[in-house]
């Protein structure tokens, strides 16, 4: 179903991690200022510059002046990122970082499973249109073995940031690997929209993305938690419990079969249930977006609500990745923040031009 190949990659002649950045729609203010302090060149002054005339003249300028340059000849490439999550516990994922023919969610070939806005798909159209490149990868999963077993026994072409990649010259089965696979959007679903648009009205329709299989070790579906200020009104009934702890412990032996959450409030704790085949996700959005905050970190949702700076929090369990893929193949979105894939991929390290 899926189209995927080699390309040509746009990279930084003298790589380092002082050119890198997160992804631009994770990037506060101060982190931009930060990023952008670091280093001249700083991959942000593309992915996050708000004139997109700006970031496309700067492009050219980098290209003309030999900051980056384009390889010569196509290639896969095999990444690696060490990371310690928010469980404090270390893993390495692996995965495929390849070109990606971008197609409506119609064809069958590619699944979204978050809502997206409309807002964030002109911002990026607009980049893209004034750059002709994709400038940051979209993350995918795919299920069944990913079309190479591991990366080549010599050093990797680009390390960086906990990041190593391998650059593979030729096809490397991924066209035919991926010829029969859905694949579903783990990050990126504006931007995936952003391409969709873009091909149809330009007709170059290949973006950057890196591909990961549901049986890798490293991968791992962390929770994020609702907190709400501004919201007394978030006081459902419940199974009460004196302690937060405890409301957590009961939560985490509910059956996954149906949704639940742990609702905390300065009064105490209650466990909440939702339907049989409802997400906890799906449970906690019943109350809806006003004065809603997120944080992957559940100690932090506890600490505001006990310290007044919020109401309530909603603590929920992490999603399997196969509840994901089967919501989608359904055709049912789920909530934004609905999941938190970490680490994020790296922007800066692999850039994809639109052009052949």
């Amino acid at each position: 179903m899926a189209d995927v190949r080699p390309f040509r990659a746009v990279r930084y002649a003298r790589p380092t991690e002082a050119v890198t950045a997160p992804p631009y729609d994770v990037i506060a203010d101060e982190e931009r200022a930060a990023l952008l302090a670091r280093d001249p060149h700083n991959v942000a002054y593309l992915t996050s510059e708000p004139d997109a005339a700006v970031a496309g003249a700067r492009l050219r300028e980098w290209l003309a002046d030999g900051v980056l340059a384009r390889d010569e000849s196509p290639a896969v490439w095999w990444l690696e990122q060490d990371f310690v999550g928010p469980d404090g516990v270390a893993r390495l994922r692996r995965g495929i970082v390849a070109s990606l023919r971008a197609e409506p969610y119609s064809t069958g070939a590619v699944l979204p499973h978050e809502r997206t806005h409309r807002g964030p798909i002109e911002g990026r159209l607009a980049l893209l249109r004034a750059t002709r490149t994709q400038l940051e990868p979209i993350f995918l999963l795919h299920e069944g073995a990913p079309p190479l077993d591991g990366p080549p026994s010599r050093p990797a072409d680009l390390e960086v940031g906990g990041s190593r990649l391998w650059r593979l010259e030729g096809d490397h089965e991924v066209a035919a690997t991926f010829a029969d696979r859905q694949l579903l959007i783990a990050d990126g679903h504006h931007r995936y929209e952003t391409a969709v648009e873009f091909a149809a009205e330009d007709g170059a329709d290949r973006m950057l993305a890196v591909l990961v299989s549901t049986d890798d070790p490293g991968l791992v579906i962390f929770p994020t938690h609702r907190v709400f200020a501004g919201r007394p009104d978030i006081d459902p009934a419940g199974e009460e419990y004196a302690r937060v702890e405890d409301a957590v412990a009961a939560l985490e032996w509910e059956p996954e079969a149906h949704a639940a959450a742990a609702l905390v409030r300065s009064d105490g704790a209650r466990l909440l249930r939702g339907g049989e085949g409802e997400l906890d996700v799906e449970l906690v959005d019943r109350f809806g977006h006003e004065g809603i905050a997120y944080t992957p970190d559940r100690e932090e949702a506890v600490r505001r609500v006990e310290s007044g700076e919020a109401d309530a929090a909603l603590l929920v369990r992490p999603l399997r990745v196969s509840d994901v893929f089967e919501k989608a193949r359904a055709g049912r979105t789920l909530p934004q923040k609905a999941t938190y894939f970490f680490p994020k991929l790296l922007s800066g390290l692999l850039l994809h031009p639109v052009d052949p």
